[in-house]
């Protein structure tokens, strides 16, 4: 009886510790967390089931200008707007892996804005590189600094050209680099262009290196008028070839916060006047006289023969605190302008200042202002045209991510 009696006791205790068993939570499937990528710098991370890093990042800024406050400007003009108000949205996408010929990298940057009621939406950048190929949407080859300021409310002459390319860099080391492209002329067209022939070919030399960076950069273009000029040009060449020339220095600031640098530029140009910049080639010719634009600023002029010019610009960027940065840079560009459309030679000059404070007071948030100032002249056979002075001030907040 005994023995009858302890077996059924385990045969009890036995069901009951099933019972309790069935009772018990299962054990969750084992997720598939994403994976930090760290072989690109921070924020990547694994597409899952792949083996690319994936940056996502993203921009929102707004911004309020008021257009030229001088006489000259859109408030002397009921027809003409006084401010400009921008809000603007940006997404980058940034794919990379890496590959026995190096890196494999697709970037893309959309941007999405409206300004005083008007939307648009456009690519920013888009590119793929693949060890030192580089074919897509991104910054010429050809440009070396782009500014200082946080915003820039005058344009400032020097190369800033976001254009279609394919390029190849090669890297020696002791930061040294040279770079070869074909790059669309389009967006490098200054005047009346026929169809597109032949793209630009841009090759630049850089260093870099604890101290800084330099660059020389050079590019041959074709001047290639539309038929319109070219059924009336009976003395200058059908088309030609113009270049453009450039160099840069960016040094350091070690007596001052990290970050802090001051650079210099030069370009020169001679049928090819995109490539010193993009404030002085948009100015119209306009007789002081009698009100008439006489022309406006081409590669090429009434004879078919082209037109030269330069810029010279600096700028400086002071870290003054953690938080706060102070900049301002400036710029000079002349271009003599050949045959003003059957006129008369012109000399063009062009000077732009522009400076700004930012704060910074929670990393990727930044607020800041800014001011700039512009004269433009212009001397035709002796004939000067009214100067044009531009004055302008704008406020941004900004928050990258």
């Amino acid at each position: 009886m005994k023995l009858k009696g302890l077996m059924l006791g385990v045969a009890a205790a036995a069901t009951a510790t099933t019972a309790q068993a069935a009772d018990l939570p299962v054990a969750p499937e084992p997720v598939d967390y994403v994976r930090v990528c760290d072989a690109y710098g921070s924020r990547f991370y694994y597409i899952p089931g792949t083996e690319t890093c994936l940056r996502v990042g993203g921009r929102l800024r707004t911004q309020f200008i008021a257009n030229n406050v001088l006489e000259d400007g859109p408030w002397g003009d009921r027809d003409s707007d006084g401010y400009e108000w921008l809000t603007r949205g940006y997404a980058y996408l940034d794919a990379r892996n890496a590959t026995e010929f190096g890196t494999l990298r697709a970037y893309v940057g959309l941007r999405m804005d409206i300004t005083n009621g008007v939307s648009g939406f456009k690519l920013d950048a888009g590119y793929i590189q693949w060890g030192g190929l580089t074919a897509g949407y991104l910054g010429s080859n050809f440009n070396i600094y782009t500014g200082q300021t946080f915003m820039g409310v005058v344009t400032r002459d020097w190369s800033d050209s976001t254009v279609n390319q394919l390029a190849y860099t090669a890297a020696f080391g002791n930061g040294f680099s040279a770079t070869i492209a074909v790059e669309d002329r389009s967006g490098r067209e200054v005047g009346a262009y026929g169809g597109t022939r032949a793209p630009d070919l841009v090759a630049a030399l850089g260093l870099s290196q604890g101290w800084g960076s330099a660059q020389l950069s050079g590019a041959l273009h074709q001047v290639y008028p539309d038929a319109a000029f070219n059924s009336t040009n009976a003395s200058g060449d059908e088309d030609s070839f113009g270049w453009a020339i450039g160099a840069g220095v960016n040094v350091n600031l070690p007596f001052a916060n990290p970050g802090s640098n001051i650079y210099f530029q030069g370009f020169y140009a001679d049928g090819a006047l995109s490539y010193i910049g993009n404030g002085i080639t948009s100015l119209s010719v306009v007789n002081s006289a009698t009100g008439a634009t006489v022309g406006s600023v081409s590669d090429y002029g009434g004879n078919g023969d082209t037109s030269t010019g330069y810029s010279l610009s600096a700028g400086v960027y002071i870290q003054a605190t953690p938080t706060i940065g102070l900049a301002v840079d400036g710029s000079y560009a002349h271009v003599d302008q050949e045959d003003v459309f059957g006129t008369a030679d012109a000399d063009i000059d062009r000077w732009a200042i522009d400076g700004s404070v930012q704060w910074e007071p929670v990393s990727g948030f930044v607020m800041g202002a800014d001011v700039g100032y512009s004269n433009s002249s212009a001397d035709v056979s002796g004939v000067d045209i009214d100067d044009l002075d531009e004055l302008k001030f704008g406020v941004r907040m900004q928050r990258t991510f």
